[in-house]
C-alpha cells in the first residue's frame, strides 16, 4: 500500500520543492520504492533541483490528460533506481489537472509497487495545491521561523482538515511540522520565532529542524539534493526528518545557538 505525502506550505519560497527532493532521496536511500511528483503546473523546478531537467520528455499533465503513459513519463534517478521524478507541465492552464487524471495516475502508482508518493504543492490555495493535498494521508507542513510564514501556514492547516478526501470520511491527515532556515543565534536575539513558539501556533509537532545554511542553494544549484551532502549541517537535518519520518527517535540538532567563548565575548566575536 503507497503511502501518499504531500509537501505543502501557506506561502512560496519556503523551501518546499528543496525538501521535497531531499525528502524524497532520502526514503530511496533507505532502500524504498519512492515517486516525487511536481503539482506546479506552469512552474518547472523540481526536476532542476533533481537533476534531471534535461530528461524530461513527458510530463504531469500529458499523462493525465492521456497523451502519455505513465511509464514514459516517469524520470528515474541517476543515483538510485528505486526513485522516480514525475515532472509539472510548464502549460499555463492552472486547470491541466482534474481530480479524477491525478486519482487514476496515484493509483496506478500504487498498483506499481510504489510504496512512497511525494506531492510536492505549489504554495497556497491554487488548484494544484488542493489537488495535491486531497489525496494526502500525510501532510509535511513546511514553515520558516517567522510570523507571515506561519500565518499562512495555519490556513493551509484548516484545509488539509476540511477539504481532503481524509476528512471527507471522518479521519485525519497526520501532519508535521519542518521548520526551515531556522537560525538560533537570530532566535535567541528575538528576530526570529523558536520552535515551541511555531509548534504551539500551529498545534503539531516538528518533524525535523533545517538550519539555514548557504549549503542548499549551493546543492540545488548542482541539481543535487543537499540530503546527499554528507559534511552539510542541512543534509543531516534533513536525514534526521527521514529517520523520524519512518518511526525512528533521534534527537533535534543544530536548534542551540553557539556557545561563545571568553574572548569571543571580549571582542565582540
Amino acid at each position: 500500500m503507497a503511502e501518499i505525502i504531500v509537501v505543502t506550505s501557506g506561502k512560496g519560497g519556503v523551501g518546499k520543492t528543496t525538501s521535497s527532493a531531499s525528502l524524497a532521496n532520502g526514503l530511496a536511500r533507505r532502500g524504498k520504492k519512492v515517486v516525487v511528483i511536481d503539482f506546479d503546473v506552469g512552474l518547472r523546478n523540481l526536476d532542476l533541483i533533481m537533476g534531471c531537467e534535461r530528461r524530461v520528455v513527458y510530463d504531469f499533465v500529458n499523462v493525465v490528460q492521456g497523451e502519455a503513459s505513465l511509464r514514459q513519463a516517469l524520470i528515474k534517478d541517476k543515483r538510485f533506481d528505486n526513485l522516480f521524478v514525475l515532472a509539472a507541465s510548464q502549460t499555463r492552464d492552472k486547470d491541466a489537472l482534474t481530480r479524477e487524471g491525478v486519482e487514476k495516475v496515484l493509483k496506478d502508482l500504487a498498483d506499481d509497487g510504489f510504496e512512497y508518493i511525494l506531492s510536492d504543492s505549489p504554495a497556497g490555495i491554487e488548484k494544484g495545491a488542493f489537488l495535491a493535498m486531497y489525496f494526502a494521508d500525510q501532510a509535511i507542513v513546511v514553515v520558516n521561523p517567522e510570523v507571515s510564514s506561519v500565518r499562512d501556514s495555519d490556513r493551509i492547516l484548516g484545509l488539509l482538515a476540511s477539504k481532503t478526501r481524509k476528512a471527507e470520511a471522518g479521519e485525519r491527515v497526520r501532519e508535521h511540522l519542518l521548520l526551515t532556515r531556522y537560525n538560533p543565534d537570530r532566535v535567541e536575539k528575538g528576530e526570529m520565532l523558536s520552535i515551541a513558539d511555531v509548534e504551539e501556533v500551529l498545534g503539531i509537532k516538528t518533524l525535523g529542524v533545517i538550519p539555514e545554511s548557504s549549503d542548499v542553494l549551493d546543492a540545488s544549484n548542482k541539481g543535487e539534493p543537499v540530503i546527499l551532502a554528507a559534511e552539510s549541517s542541512a543534509g543531516q537535518a534533513y536525514d534526521d526528518a527521514v529517520a523520524r519520518l519512518l518511526g525512528e527517535d533521534r534527537p533535534m540538532r543544530f536548534t542551540q545557538a553557539e556557545k561563545k567563548g571568553f574572548f569571543s565575548k571580549l571582542f565582540g566575536g
